[in-house]
Order: structure tokens, then sequence, then C-alpha cells
């Protein structure tokens, strides 16, 4: 797609004043998708110089916002956290060709707000954090179940900029369990339900993305029951919250919601009962 209405590309390093028309551009494979006639300048982020990933001393994990879905899925592959097989899982779920993988990011996926976006669904499952920049250069934390807040809306202030995510060692430290269901053998998400079993507290988290207009993750303190589960389920998500397109009504999103979110409690109560993974 020609951006038509673009006159210039800009390096990011020049920290130039935001202006109507601006808009960041990471890997480009959302912003070049389709029209976008209210832009004239792009802010390109590519030589910013961010580590893709970093594991801090606390265990934690840093995920930079210009860090590819290729590179994100080679780290999975060779961490050693428990729940790095999640990493790999929701890659997949983006069901795109390899020239997407090397050059969408984490934060475009996150930015865009879409409730089939699987970086949002990995990292809003993890308890992830994400780091925002202002233009004056003020940062805040925000967390990314909050920073999502409905389907395609987020918690971005005018030229504000998603710098990083950090998946906290607690998180990363979870027995994980995954269920995706989609209309068709190759298509997008309709629901997509992760469950996080915490070995520490006995804890579990069960979130529910793609099916709804925003993540939501539910946590336990102990696993609950399957009645239990699905009273917190339909207290949380109101009737108004489950999305609707053409891929998916929100009857069957509803529906699926509640069959993946009680597959996933299911694996995780027998895997703590059993005591293996």
């Amino acid at each position: 797609m020609d951006l038509n209405t673009v006159t210039d590309v800009r390096d990011a390093r020049l920290r130039e004043p935001w202006r109507p028309g601006d808009a960041w551009l990471g890997g480009g494979t959302y912003l070049f998708s389709e029209p976008q006639p209210h832009l004239r300048r792009l802010v390109d982020l590519s030589r910013m110089g961010w580590e893709p990933l970093r594991l801090d001393e606390d265990g934690s994990l840093e995920v930079a916002a210009t860090c590819t879905i290729a590179q994100l899925s080679r780290y999975g592959r060779t961490f050693g956290a428990a729940a790095a097989p999640l990493f790999e899982q929701c890659c997949r779920a983006f069901l795109a060709s390899f020239k997407i993988w090397n050059m969408a990011t984490v934060g475009g996926n996150l930015c865009n707000g879409l409730p089939a976006g699987p970086m949002i669904s990995l990292t809003a499952a993890l308890d992830g954090a994400c780091l925002l920049q202002s233009q004056a250069g003020t940062l805040r934390s925000v967390k990314v179940v909050d920073f999502v807040t409905g389907a395609g809306r987020k918690g971005l202030g005018e030229g504000e900029l998603l710098r990083s995510v950090t998946l906290p060692a607690r998180a990363l430290g979870c027995r994980t369990a995954f269920r995706q269901a989609s209309l068709y053998g190759l298509g997008r998400s309709g629901a997509l339900v992760i469950g996080a079993y915490d070995p520490v507290d006995g804890s579990l988290a069960v979130t529910i993305s793609a099916a709804t207009v925003r993540p939501f993750r539910l946590w336990f303190p102990l696993p609950p029951g399957k009645d239990e589960l699905r009273r917190a389920i339909e207290a949380a998500v109101g009737a108004d919250d489950w999305f609707d397109d053409i891929h998916g009504l929100p009857e069957w999103r509803r529906h699926m919601g509640f069959r993946l979110a009680e597959e996933v409690r299911r694996e995780l109560t027998q895997l703590r009962e059993d005591g293996t993974r």
C-alpha cells in the first residue's frame, strides 16, 4: 500500500517535536496494509538500537517494542523459563508468512490494540507491564491489561511511545496452558485463552482475549472449580465485551471463551494434582 499523503520519513533518534499527522514506524506491516489518509510524516524507530530481549538480574524479561516476532520466537525456543513454550504458541497464532514475522514487532501488535493480537494475549497472560515514554521524555508504567482499552484502542497520549514490555520473573516461572479457536482452519483467532499456574503459591491466572474487545486476566489465589471459574468470567466480562466481526459472532465467542477457559483450568489443575508438567 502506497501512503500517498506521507511527505517525509524521519529518524526517531533526532527527537524532533511531534506534530499533527505524525506516526511511529516500527515494522510497518499494519501501517502499509491499508490507506492512512491522516498521516503526513513517519517517525522511524528501526535505528533506535534497542536490545530486542534483555533478561534482568531479577529474572524479569524486557521485550523491546521493536523486537520482531521472529526474534521473539527464536528466543523462546532457547529460553529456559517454564512459560517459554507460550512464546512460540503465541507467535504461531499470527498465521503469518516469514516476511511478516521478520518485520512485524511486538510493540506494533500491542499498539494496534486488535482483539486477535497474539502479543497482547502473551504479554497480558504473563502479567506484562508497558513502559511508555512521552514527548518530554517522562516514563510511566501501565499493565498490558489496562493499556489495551478496547478494539483498536490503547492508552497512549499524543506522541507517546511504547518503549518496551516487561514480563516479571514470577510469571515466567508459571506453568501455562494455551487454547485457540478460529472459524477457519487457518483463520484469525476468534478466541484465545491462556492459563498460568504459579507453583510458588498455587495461584492460577486465566486470560481471555481475541473473543473479547480487550484482554481480561482473572486471578485466583487457588485454582477454582468449574462453576467458580464460570461465575468469575460472567462477572468480569460484560455482554458488550464479547467481540463482534466477520471472524465470529459474540454468542460463539462467548461460548468458546467459557469452553477454552474450562479446558485450561482442567489441564493446569490436573498438573497441580499430579505434580507433573
